[in-house]
């Protein structure tokens, strides 16, 4: 518990710098922007104003997601993190339509550029920070498995993205004098994070829906599969939720039908013992136990069982296919 209190002050604490440096790159492009008149590097500091939002929204989030379970939320408040992270990737998305609305803009009006050679290093410079701040966002988010730190870090890269096509569209105009070349830029990069921004609200979806993740699945089924017991004849039914960064699992373990509930019991709690060991998460578990039945006999491996009422056949592979569904394992 100390260990899960540390990692979500760790978490929080990280949120708050990437929240202050949204905070000062802004004020960076605005700069730019005042110095250039450029509408793409408008644009672009119109985008990193939803990176502060999407920073301390992202910091809320952590911070409720932290909280202990209550009466009104006995799962905890980890979903929070699908709900803020899929606000996020819609501003990403409003934001790509912002970018692509003012570079048409620029592209009817026509616009003189000015100090071009101030607004390239300004821009650059913030194109780096935000870069390797979101690259050691998405890194710190896949290994304490936060959805808010990876989309922050996610947000931040491809406003790196976007930050580079202005630059790139200032240099060619410093040289070229050629001034719709950083709005047509613009365009492209606009489309670019309405993309991303499209993806990362995807992903917040499949979560608040509970949508299979096949990865964590076949992660889970592998653990079962290379440590199981002959005396687990099957496990079927199971079901993985996410909770932030905590997971809950059901399923159904079939054990033999003629064990005290004591020795069932033994044995469904070495299954949750070895997932909880091989899982790098909080993890709830909610097993069911069922009874061995003759169908089970073909497929039960205990060489001695004294009620055996059929031939063993084949020992079944457990597969993310046939431990998701809702029938024990039999062979036809």
């Amino acid at each position: 518990m100390n260990v899960q209190k540390n990692i979500n002050k760790d978490k929080i604490g990280f949120q708050k710098w990437i929240a202050a440096f949204g905070v000062i790159l802004f004020i960076g492009k605005l700069v730019a922007w005042k110095l250039t008149n450029s509408d793409a590097v408008f644009s672009d500091a119109m985008e990193s104003i939803v990176n502060v939002i999407s920073a301390f929204m992202g910091l809320y989030s952590l911070h409720l997601a932290a909280k202990p379970k209550d009466e009104d939320h006995p799962y905890g408040h980890g979903k929070v993190e699908f709900v803020t992270a899929g606000i996020e990737g819609a501003l990403i998305a409003i934001a790509g339509i912002m970018i692509i609305y003012e570079g048409a803009n620029s592209l009817i009006t026509g616009k003189i550029l000015n100090k071009l050679d101030w607004g390239i290093w300004i821009i650059a410079a913030t194109a780096i920070v935000n870069y390797f701040l979101g690259y050691i966002s998405i890194k710190k988010g896949e290994s304490e498995n936060s959805l808010v730190l990876i989309a922050s870090g996610k947000h931040l890269q491809s406003d790196t993205v976007t930050t580079l096509g202005v630059v790139i569209s200032l240099v060619i105009v410093y040289f070229t004098k050629i001034y719709w070349i950083d709005s047509a830029v613009a365009l492209l990069f606009g489309a670019y994070i309405i993309f991303v921004g499209y993806k990362i609200v995807r992903k917040s979806l499949s979560g608040i829906m509970d949508e299979q993740d096949p990865d964590l699945l076949n992660q889970i089924v592998k653990v079962l599969e290379n440590n199981r017991k002959i005396e687990w004849i099957d496990v079927h039914n199971m079901k993985i939720q996410q909770f932030g960064a905590s997971l809950h699992i059901d399923a159904h373990i079939t054990l033999p039908w003629y064990y005290t509930l004591r020795d069932a019991h033994k044995e469904m709690e070495n299954v949750i013992i070895l997932l909880a060991k091989n899982t790098k998460r909080t993890v709830e578990f909610n097993f069911h136990m069922d009874d061995c039945r003759t169908i089970s006999c073909p497929v039960c491996q205990i060489a001695d069982c004294p009620v055996r009422e059929r031939e063993f056949v084949k020992r079944v592979e457990w597969t993310a296919e046939n431990v998701t569904r809702e029938v024990k394992h039999t062979i036809n």
